[in-house]
């Protein structure tokens, strides 16, 4: 916290604040207070398990850091300094940063790779300087009011500052029923916001300025040497790959990983499994329900390691149990139940005794890896015919685990995916049908959030932030940065990672994020990453000799969980939670306001009674749960804080 005025602050407030993150760091905490600055940390011991306390200083004790993350290269970045003459009393990434600092100045960030959310107050300057990874693993929140600047991990942290605000911004909940996000730097309540990912926030002299050190459109290529070799790129990404492994598997504590039965993390797995002395550790999620479970894959990818394996079976009453807790630490409304699912399985991990754990998040997005790039490409395909009653029919082949889509007929395929020429033209045009399946939730919305919404169009306003050179790219580079910039830092890393992981102090790792890979991923054709409908091209050539031909053969299937028949399953003998009932209740939903009572009765009649869902009716009854349990538990009951 930092006094724009230079006030005192108290001590109280910032035990307060720490003690409501004490699921990020059960294994220490410490706090400074300065003129008119207090830091707080909450310690998960991973590196420096002796000396890495925080808040940490320099030996003048004039910078001071309290950061959350890891800085992956931070043996390097050591070395370097030391040569330079720089001392150092502790064997901890944090200490490397203070030395960065004052070395480089604000250029530090560019030097480390790594995932942090950190503040660092110079004592001398009297400036604060707030820092985001890249890609947006790590969460940094900020508020200010009352002539104080509050700034946390989460916004639950904010909160025990009572002055603040408690309110649902509508307009972020609009973004969040287009994109499953709100644009950065909103979140979904008032007057908070997030530093956004490559983003630092500095303050001095009572100023804010926001600074991007990082942009990934810098290195996309928008013309290619047409004999560029695809198996030398593939050797090169896979060197990446490699060392973005190794640095990843540093810790001083026991490094495992997670395997879904898909590609990307087999891929992680199987590099993880030969860097690390003995067998790796690896943990799996499965569901009760076949359509959802791919156990059977991750047998496979286990018995291939040789792995010491754990896993742990999800069940819909299970979710529905938790999912309360869920939402209190995404922060945000969620329109699938899969982060419950995560949740899950990370307070597995921590039963297990283990606190990090890599992952292959971050593939799809960069390397062409979601269903979504392919239906453009059909979808392109289907607009040069648009009377044909054949092309449509391919877009079935994408969604086998969807039975509504098998069963539609190409006049509504047609009419669905969106391919006029007008669709065509526009720079949205990849993400035109999602947005306007989840926009479906908005018809819930009460007259008075309606009349606040007059105007406003979360697409138009993302419009303005497209890069100066986005017209210029080709379709798949397009379709890659609204999905690199706004599902996966927004929802993926976020609601699905880094929210649900660190509820249960558990690290989670991306070799896939390592900005090398990126940007190197950023540069190639879109041809090696997809070739026809083959996606991931050049990442399942480098990498076939790795992982089984079964799991680089099989089609791509994405995480899912329950949704509706959670929160009403229909097997007898199994009770809706009293919560759901409380929650949408029409006499609840009128008090709080956001949605038409009788319109989420209708929805509530049709889920109770049984009928099949499709999946806006199974997003609409999420997102409206969501939405009605952040208001229960951030503004109608607020926790007993001192004024």
């Amino acid at each position: 916290m930092l006094s724009l005025d230079g006030a005192q602050l108290e001590h109280w407030r910032i035990e307060q604040m720490n003690a409501v993150l004490g699921h990020r760091g059960p294994d220490g905490r410490g706090i400074f207070i300065g003129e008119g600055v207090a830091l707080g940390h909450r310690r998960l011991s991973v590196v420096d398990l002796a000396g890495g306390a925080q808040p940490m200083a320099d030996a003048a004790e004039t910078v001071w850091i309290t950061f959350n993350g890891e800085i992956f290269n931070y043996i390097e970045l050591r070395d370097d300094l030391r040569a330079r003459g720089h001392v150092f009393q502790t064997e901890s990434d944090t200490e490397v940063i203070l030395h960065l600092y004052k070395e480089y100045g604000d250029d530090f960030v560019s030097r480390m790779n790594g995932e942090w959310a950190l503040a660092l107050w110079d004592c001398r300057r009297r400036r604060l300087l707030l820092s985001r990874d890249r890609a947006g693993v790590r969460p940094l929140f900020y508020a200010l009011a009352n002539r104080r600047l509050t700034f946390a991990s989460e916004i639950k942290s904010l909160f025990q500052d009572a002055t603040l605000e408690r309110a649902i911004d509508v307009e972020a909940l609009d973004q969040i029923f287009t994109f499953w996000a709100p644009l950065a730097p909103r979140t979904a309540f008032k007057g908070v916001y997030e530093v956004a990912p490559g983003h630092s926030v500095v303050v001095s002299d009572g100023q804010l300025q926001h600074v991007r050190y990082w942009r990934l459109e810098d290195f996309v290529q928008e013309e290619h040497d047409p004999t560029d070799d695809v198996a030398s790129a593939g050797e090169r990404l896979l060197e990446l790959l490699v060392d973005a492994t190794r640095l990843r598997l540093r810790a001083d504590v026991p490094v495992s990983a997670f395997v879904s039965g898909g590609l990307d993390s087999t891929i992680v797995a199987a590099i993880a499994a030969r860097q690390t002395p003995g067998r790796l550790h690896t943990f799996s999620l499965g569901f009760d329900d076949p359509a959802l479970d791919e156990r059977h894959y991750q047998s496979q990818v286990v018995s291939h390691l040789r792995a010491e394996h754990s896993g742990v079976c999800c069940t819909a009453s299970a979710i529905a149990d938790v999912f309360p807790t869920v939402v209190w630490h995404t922060e945000t409304p969620i329109l699938r139940a899969a982060p419950a699912a995560m949740f899950l399985l990370s307070r597995h991990v921590r039963e297990r005794g283990f606190t990090v754990v890599l992952t292959g998040e971050g593939a799809d997005e960069t390397l062409g890896g979601y269903d979504i790039y392919k239906e453009a490409k059909i979808r392109r395909f289907c607009s040069k015919m648009p009377n044909s009653a054949m092309r449509p029919l391919l877009l079935r082949r994408l969604y086998p685990y969807q039975p509504l889509v098998q069963r539609q007929s190409p006049e509504y395929l047609r009419s669905f995916f969106r391919a006029t020429a007008e669709d065509c033209a526009s720079p949205f045009f990849s993400h035109l049908p999602r947005w306007a399946l989840t926009s479906g939730l908005k018809q819930f919305y009460s007259d008075g959030v309606r009349a606040q919404l007059a105007g406003v169009d979360p697409i138009r306003e993302l419009g303005t932030r497209l890069p100066a050179r986005f017209a210029h790219w080709d379709d798949l580079a397009r379709a890659q940065h609204f999905e690199t910039t706004g599902l996966l830092p927004g929802y993926i890393l976020s609601s699905q990672g880094d929210r649900m992981s660190m509820a249960h102090g558990i690290e989670g790792r991306f070799p896939f994020l390592d900005h090398r890979v990126m940007e190197f991923a950023a540069g190639l054709p879109s041809r090696f990453k997809m070739k026809a409908l083959n996606e991931k091209y050049v990442l399942k050539r480098a990498t076939s000799h790795l992982v089984p031909d079964s799991i680089v053969r099989r089609h791509k299937q994405p995480f899912r969980a329950p949704d509706a028949r959670c929160f009403f399953p229909a097997a007898a003998g199994n009770r809706r939670p009293e919560y759901v009932d409380e929650l949408l209740s029409a006499e609840r939903l009128a008090q709080d306001a956001v949605f038409d009572a009788a319109a989420v009765q209708r929805l509530v009649t049709k889920a109770r009674t049984g009928r099949e869902l499709g999946v806006r009716d199974n997003m609409s009854i999420v997102g409206i749960l969501s939405t009605q349990i952040l208001i229960d538990r951030f503004i109608r009951n607020t926790p007993d804080v001192r004024h």
